[in-house]
């Protein structure tokens, strides 16, 4: 599915503007999976920086019950994370988000708003983030129309989150978890933030 790659990135410099760097992964038995690397020197805030997977919208995501995967149909997606600049080593969340990106053909998986997408290990050296919550589509990259019966490609957010919100996120739910970053102010591209306050 070159072309609907092709597409993808289009859509995403149409967006983000150039990216200033790319690297490219690729994990025993699937597709390569790139990272792009889109500065924003005058974001909110300060300079930020965004990355996007390319790759993981090459075939649909196919539901792990299903008998048959269907080469066509089914929900298509990749994954975006937004994070101030020059302050922690976000660099190295490449290979990490190329791993996320990689688990629908893994493991499977079915990447949708709301869900939890766990790691096991720091997103960058010495992060305080494990997991990320994956938000709503169409606030910073419009969904990507394809072909029918092709369905669009949505371009997910991802929401660092500490082991205590995963859990508590586990408990409550997505919509939970967020209400409460919001109630508190919560800078969700701080990449050294502390977890939000989950008692009171």
């Amino acid at each position: 599915m070159a072309h609907v790659l092709e597409l993808v990135e289009a859509r995403l410099r149409s967006a983000l503007g150039e990216p200033d760097a790319r690297a490219a992964v690729t994990f025993l038995g699937t597709d390569r999976i790139e990272v792009l690397r889109f500065p924003v020197p005058d974001g909110d805030g300060g300079p930020l920086v965004r990355y996007a997977t390319l790759g993981m919208s090459a075939a649909p995501m196919t539901d792990p019950s299903a008998v048959l995967a269907d080469p066509e149909r089914g929900p298509r997606a990749e994954l975006v994370l937004t994070v101030r600049a020059g302050e922690a080593d976000t660099d190295k969340v490449l290979r990490p988000l190329a791993v996320l990106a990689a688990s629908p053909q893994v493991e499977g998986v079915v990447v949708a708003p709301g869900a939890s997408l766990d790691l096991g290990e720091p997103l960058w050296p010495g992060a305080p983030f494990t997991s990320v919550l994956v938000a709503e589509a169409g606030g910073l990259v419009e969904d990507l129309e394809l072909d029918a019966p092709l369905e669009p490609v949505r371009f997910l957010p991802l929401l660092p989150m500490t082991p205590n919100e995963a859990a508590w996120k586990r408990v409550h739910g997505a919509a939970a978890l967020q209400e409460r970053w919001l109630a508190h102010g919560t800078d969700l591209r701080d990449p050294r933030r502390v977890s939000v306050p989950l008692t009171e």
